[in-house]
């Protein structure tokens, strides 16, 4: 344990980092449609450069992850501080470029693989923090990050209406200046241990012969995440199907993510009370039923009504997730576990864009609910077996 950074608290720090982080999420990746539509690219373009990009950051996080994991390369904060002014530059061509052409695809596809190469790496830097002895609140700073995405997300849908989709470029340029203000503000340095005692772990083929439990939940999480995007995604049919229109959607989409904060901001107190594998399998369980109810749901008001389960769904697998892979990674590990973890989501998206979109057209939002809920059944089957049946550390 690093003796000089103990007993510091830098939960503000954090949360604010993990807020500006998501805030850049919401603004690159949440709004790709608005500005891409804008200038003349059609939904099924944008359609192929969501599905490229995510499954670009599926093959890339696990590289980036293990550069990151060995004991001479730089610590998280400095690859974050790269990959952001990276980002930075990126954006500002787009601006310069802004038309329909290849390059702006290309420069906003690479924008989106960038900001979600950070997604492992901003949860490993609060791990690693608290491994080395902070007392950092983790889920109340990833719930910080969930309500300052939200509230991105509303501002900058009021301010491209107004002023259009432009402000997209200029809001990330803007957000990520302050992402990287804050990371120089937080107090973080790699562990001493971990690059004295650190040992070459090896490729793909050694992390899965090594961790051959945890390969198995990851593909449990695969399909519990296609559920998650196919009503999220979709979520406008959805709604359309019960009866309602975009006013609902919007009040259910703010609803749902303001029913996560609660079990994110008290997760660190839930831990005292079980250990991260119990709430893992947990969330799982409530992945299945809001699915199952989202299904079932007769009317919009009913579906209101549902999105009480996403406390114990999403938000409870978003913060558990994260202690989980943390208490059974190795040292030199830790952020290789956390980006597979992360992959799954990648992946997730992936397959639940592609046969979500074909479903829809093929035979209706109610069958595109149906295969829903048997993922998320199948996923949750798969993690009730295998989470918790690795060695802790």
């Amino acid at each position: 344990m690093n003796t000089v950074e103990k007993g510091k608290n830098p939960t503000l720090t954090y949360a604010l980092v993990q807020g500006f982080f998501w805030m850049n999420i919401a603004a690159g990746v949440g709004f790709v449609s608005v500005y891409l539509l804008e200038l003349g690219f059609s939904n099924t373009q944008i359609g192929i450069l969501i599905a490229v990009a995510g499954a670009l950051t599926a093959i890339l996080q696990p590289v980036v992850a293990s550069y990151a994991d060995r004991p001479s390369s730089p610590s998280i904060k400095k690859i974050m501080l790269v990959i952001c002014v990276i980002v930075v530059g990126m954006t500002i061509l787009l601006l310069l470029n802004a038309g329909y052409n290849f390059t702006t695809g290309l420069l906003y596809g690479g924008d989106m693989v960038l900001l979600q190469l950070m997604i492992p790496l901003v949860n490993s830097l609060g791990m690693e923090s608290i491994n080395q002895g902070k007392k950092l609140n983790f889920g109340m700073a990833r719930g910080v990050g969930s309500l300052l995405y939200a509230v991105t997300a509303y501002g900058l849908g009021l301010l491209a209406a107004d002023f259009g989709a432009k402000v997209i470029p200029f809001s990330i340029i803007i957000i990520l200046a302050g992402l990287i203000l804050l990371l120089n503000l937080f107090p973080f340095r790699k562990g001493k241990e971990k690059k004295e005692t650190a040992k070459n772990s090896g490729g793909l083929i050694y992390f899965f012969k090594r961790y051959r439990m945890f390969c198995f939940t990851l593909c449990g999480c695969v399909l519990i995440y296609v559920s998650h995007l196919l009503i999220n995604s979709f979520a406008f049919q959805i709604v359309q199907s019960k009866g309602g229109g975009s006013s609902e959607m919007g009040f259910i989409l703010a609803l749902a993510a303001v029913l996560e904060l609660p079990t994110m901001f008290l997760f660190t107190w839930m831990l005292k009370k079980a250990k991260a594998d119990v709430w893992l399998r947990i969330s799982g369980i409530f992945y299945m039923i809001k699915t199952l109810s989202t299904l079932l749901a007769p009317t919009i008001t009913v579906l209101y009504f549902v999105q009480a389960f996403q406390m114990f769904g999403f938000a409870l697998y978003t913060v558990s997730s994260v202690y989980y892979v943390n208490s059974i990674m190795e040292e030199q590990d830790a952020i290789k576990g956390q980006a597979y973890m992360t992959m799954t989501n990648s992946l997730g998206s992936v397959l639940g864009a592609l046969i979500g979109g074909w479903l829809l057209d093929a035979a209706g939002t109610t069958a595109m609910l149906v295969f829903a809920t048997a993922a998320a059944a199948v996923g949750m089957t798969i993690v009730l077996l295998t989470v918790g049946r690795g060695t802790e550390r």
